[in-house]
């Protein structure tokens, strides 16, 4: 199997912006940061945006995941996804974006999942007659 090529420069610009724009979509959703970019629904961080994390040179997305998702993928296919340093052990998920070609649907759907598991729980509205 061949080495991914990794991607910087104006490709990393374009996913980043690409990566805001699918995160924004979400429901509650804030972003903020420029390099890294820390992405929150409701003052909950459920993604980053890190480019060259620590002196990496590697561009991902890290996001909250469910548990034993992280090191399942990770091993499946460690040419798209890794587990993150410091929040790995959180069960946060590695999703590199500095490949020659990048499933958007596939980052949609991460992105998706790691938000439902930061979004707090709606309670239904309390009813004035009932008292409740």
């Amino acid at each position: 199997m061949s080495t991914p090529r990794r991607v910087g420069g104006p490709h990393a610009t374009e996913r980043r912006a690409r990566l805001i724009e699918l995160a924004l979509a979400l429901p509650d959703v804030e972003a903020s940061g420029e390099q890294h970019v820390n992405f929150k629904v409701r003052g909950k961080s459920f993604a980053w945006y890190v480019h060259d994390h620590h002196g990496d040179g590697r561009v991902a997305l890290h996001c909250k995941a469910s548990p034993g998702a992280n090191s399942a993928l990770a091993e499946v296919h460690p040419e798209r996804f890794h587990v993150p340093a410091y929040v790995g052990k959180q069960g946060w998920l590695g999703l590199w974006l500095d490949l020659a070609s990048i499933d958007w649907n596939e980052v949609a759907e991460v992105l998706r999942a790691a938000h439902a598991l930061a979004a707090p729980r709606r309670r239904p509205k309390r009813s004035r007659e009932s008292g409740r």
